[in-house]
């Protein structure tokens, strides 16, 4: 069996009311040398049945279930069944435009490169968000550039061997000409990956916001990436959510291991500037959100823990070098440690 250009790994958990519009995003691309691996993490609706039912009817749709393992678990899973030469994911609950596969192919192709990057759309969700807080139905809701036709040819993108000088988790305080070529955050749904670019490099299992470790894993191999800044992603809120519905020390605990993972990797095998790119547009972004969580612990316990995982990313070394903008934070920290 010949291989696909493009395999995209959708992992299916309690997502039946929204998984249609997802595997129809798929089915209806304008490519259509691809493969779907749709990952039954032991999911108790019916959303394993209806990916059956599309398996049925188009041999495209892969469907392997396993037992229930969280969003990283599934992934992971996914990645041996996905034999494209480029791999995607894609969140069962979101979709994507009918030319997402179609542009980032051809991106890749001519440029050579890694990855591709695209974002998603980002009136979309705000949309969504307002309708529910009004009741009103968000399940019928059409991204107003869903039927856009763009050009291929015509298409401005920016590739760079640089990786660090592009990738951040910054929204402000860029200069206006570097502004439009931003890889924003760290969502790997977002991009297109060549196989062998992260076949070695696993999710974490069982955290939250696995994204983060994972995507400083692969910016130190220094990609060659092409950044295409199109809204060709559709996210969706769920609102019934693992993070929605989070408790705030399950996230700061996610955070922190995300930290000190990275951080090990970065001290082992980063360059200096590599080190210091990644540290200044990501570790401290993080650092700070997962302090931002202490404030909603009130049980002893819990800030103990909390006390311990700050702790821990001291005696790394973690806060030996703070950039100068992250001082304050630093000294806050520092204080709630050795409080008694």
């Amino acid at each position: 069996m010949v291989a696909p250009k493009i395999s995209i790994i959708i992992p299916m958990y309690n997502v039946e009311r929204y998984l249609r519009r997802c595997l129809d995003s798929v089915k209806n691309q304008t490519f259509t040398d691809w493969t779907a691996i749709c990952v039954d993490d032991g999911s108790p609706d019916k959303s394993g049945e209806i990916a059956k039912e599309y398996a049925k009817h188009d041999k495209r749709f892969i469907v392997v279930s396993k037992e229930n393992g969280g969003l990283s678990d599934a992934r992971n899973f996914g990645l041996p069944y996905a034999k494209g030469k480029y791999i995607m994911y894609l969140d069962s609950d979101d979709f994507i435009h009918p030319q997402t596969m179609e542009i980032a192919y051809a991106l890749a192709d001519k440029n050579k490169s890694d990855v591709v990057s695209f974002t998603y759309d980002r009136v979309y969700r705000p949309r969504l968000m307002i309708r529910h807080v009004l009741y009103l139905d968000t399940d019928n809701v059409v991204p107003y550039g869903a039927s856009k036709k763009y050009n291929i040819n015509k298409l401005k993108t920016l590739t760079t061997d640089d990786v660090f000088e592009y990738a951040t988790e910054q929204t402000h305080n860029v200069g206006n000409k570097k502004r439009k070529w931003l890889i924003k955050h760290c969502q790997v749904w977002k991009n297109m990956y060549r196989r062998d670019l992260i076949a070695d490099t696993s999710f974490i299992k069982g955290i939250l916001f696995e994204d983060f470790p994972w995507w400083s894993a692969i910016m130190l191999k220094n990609p060659r990436v092409t950044i295409a800044p199109l809204p060709l992603y559709y996210y969706v809120p769920n609102f019934g959510g693992i993070v929605l519905s989070a408790k705030q020390l399950r996230i700061m605990r996610s955070l922190c291991t995300g930290i000190k993972t990275s951080y090990k990797l970065y001290s082992e095998k980063a360059s200096e500037y590599q080190m210091k790119m990644w540290s200044e547009n990501f570790m401290w972004w993080f650092i700070n959100w997962a302090f931002r969580k202490v404030k909603y612990l009130s049980d002893v316990t819990d800030l103990n823990v909390a006390r311990q995982e700050f702790k821990e990313m001291i005696d790394m070394g973690i806060f030996d070098t703070v950039p100068n903008r992250w001082c304050g934070l630093a000294n806050e920290i520092l204080r709630f440690v050795n409080e008694h």
